[in-house]
């Protein structure tokens, strides 16, 4: 039977009352989209926005969590759209697997990874998460479940890959795990003073296979764009020391940080943000080190419900991608607008990114992506359609499972394959079936 519930993103904003469905089996699946005029899935409510709500029917996806099979000669795994990352993590990391692309949390669906075909640390050189996937079967809501994948039902494979959700709800997914020797990484600490010299070390470190920058988005004048970049590389047996030789692929068993409260909106100040940005960097010494995998890949996991830190008026995150010829013009005139809002975010994020994928909505194109945080206020909201501007001018777009708030027009403008994506929701009648607050607000 259904409930009502309250639900957000990550962000917690907006807020919805929902009418939410919890099916426990492919078969409860199916039977629970049947009789419903449109729905939408949701996985564990990590987009930042309104993507996963519906409110007369939202679909909740936790429980078809069930590992089907692993093949060790291969990598291959077939498992249900609602296992959670960090499930799989701690399941297949002792057996020597990782993903072949982890986005910057474990708290995420499988579903929901192909949903917003995420991208990582290694974009530049594995390409997104979809870039990985065998196939996944899908079902439509009117009684049919496809198959799809490169090779067969391509259309509907390249419009769910990023489709956040609009083309049906994906059932089951098999997908290539990576190979690791051990639980740890190889990390190199990079400091650079300044924006040129950041995108510089990037395209220097084109080889290594993780990278990604700490940013300080309130730092001006010749400070603008000062970095830590941290490069990555999974730690073979032969460089780790002794002790962790003995269980390389062991996980410590860390108990997560709680935020007990919601923050003040004092503690957002432009100065507590700007000095938390100042000492973040002075901490960050250059050097290598053999680190855990949590820390570099998920180190704001280790606080719970970290979200609260913004208040209770909760937060929007902004991510948006610009290509490469424009990319250092274009972020140079996004940074200077954040630090002359005095907006800027705690943490800010800097990735190369490498080719775009092929799915009709994926969000990545050759060139740099930066996502940081802002309180969902009105002064933030004006800021962003600044960045919305900025963003347009150098040919860039946002990434949807991070949005809450870009019009139709700037949206659009970004994704040159929305018209086909439109045309294949209409040619399936799945524009009827599913919908969401995102694709009721950009016309999707």
């Amino acid at each position: 039977m259904p409930y009502q519930a309250p639900l957000a993103g990550w962000g917690r904003y907006p807020v919805r009352e929902c009418t939410v469905w919890q099916p426990t089996t492919p078969q409860a699946l199916h039977e629970t989209l049947a009789p419903l005029p449109n729905s939408i899935a949701r996985g564990n409510g990590r987009s930042y926005g309104d993507a996963s709500m519906n409110p007369a029917a939202t679909i909740d996806m936790r429980r078809l969590d069930r590992l089907i099979s692993l093949d060790e000669a291969t990598g291959t795994l077939v498992c249900e759209a609602g296992v959670l990352l960090s499930d799989l993590v701690a399941a297949l990391v002792p057996r020597g697997w990782f993903p072949p692309v982890t986005p910057g949390t474990r708290m995420v669906t499988i579903g929901g990874m192909i949903a917003s075909d995420v991208h990582g640390k290694n974009h530049h050189v594995a390409g997104s998460f979809c870039d990985h996937v065998d196939w996944f079967d899908l079902d439509l809501g009117d009684g049919r479940i496809e198959r799809c994948s490169p090779i067969q039902n391509t259309d509907l494979f390249a419009a769910t890959c990023g489709g956040m959700g609009l083309t049906g709800i994906i059932v089951r997914a098999s997908f290539r795990m990576l190979r690791v020797e051990s639980a740890f990484m190889r990390q190199r600490t990079i400091r650079v003073p300044d924006l040129e010299q950041a995108l510089a070390v990037f395209e220097q470190s084109h080889g290594s296979t993780y990278s990604v920058a700490w940013i300080d988005c309130m730092a001006t004048g010749r400070s603008l764009g000062r970095s830590a970049i941290l490069l990555g590389e999974h730690a073979r047996l032969d460089e780790l020391d002794p002790a962790r030789r003995a269980a390389p692929l062991a996980r410590p068993n860390r108990k997560p940080k709680t935020i007990p409260i919601d923050f003040p909106n004092f503690a957002l100040s432009g100065f507590n943000v700007r000095m938390f940005n100042h000492l973040y960097y002075a901490m960050q010494r250059p050097g290598d080190a053999v680190v855990d995998l949590d820390p570099y890949f998920y180190p704001l996991d280790a606080i719970f419900e970290w979200n609260r830190i913004y208040g209770r008026q909760g937060f929007v995150q902004y991510q948006s991608v610009l290509p490469l010829a424009s990319s250092e013009q274009g972020m140079r005139r996004l940074l200077e607008a954040i630090s002359a809002a005095g907006a800027g975010s705690f943490l800010a994020v800097l990735k190369r990114m490498g080719p775009g994928s092929f799915g009709m909505l994926s969000f990545p194109m050759e060139g740099y992506t930066l996502a940081l945080d802002f309180p969902a206020t009105p002064d933030n909201f004006a800021l962003l359609e600044r960045l919305d501007a900025i963003t347009a001018d150098h040919g860039g777009r946002v990434y949807l499972t991070k949005d809450a708030r870009v019009s139709p027009e700037r949206f659009a403008a970004g994704y040159p394959r929305l018209d086909e994506f439109r045309n294949l929701r209409a040619q399936y009648g799945l524009d009827r079936r599913f919908s969401s607050l995102l694709s009721q607000r950009l016309g999707l």
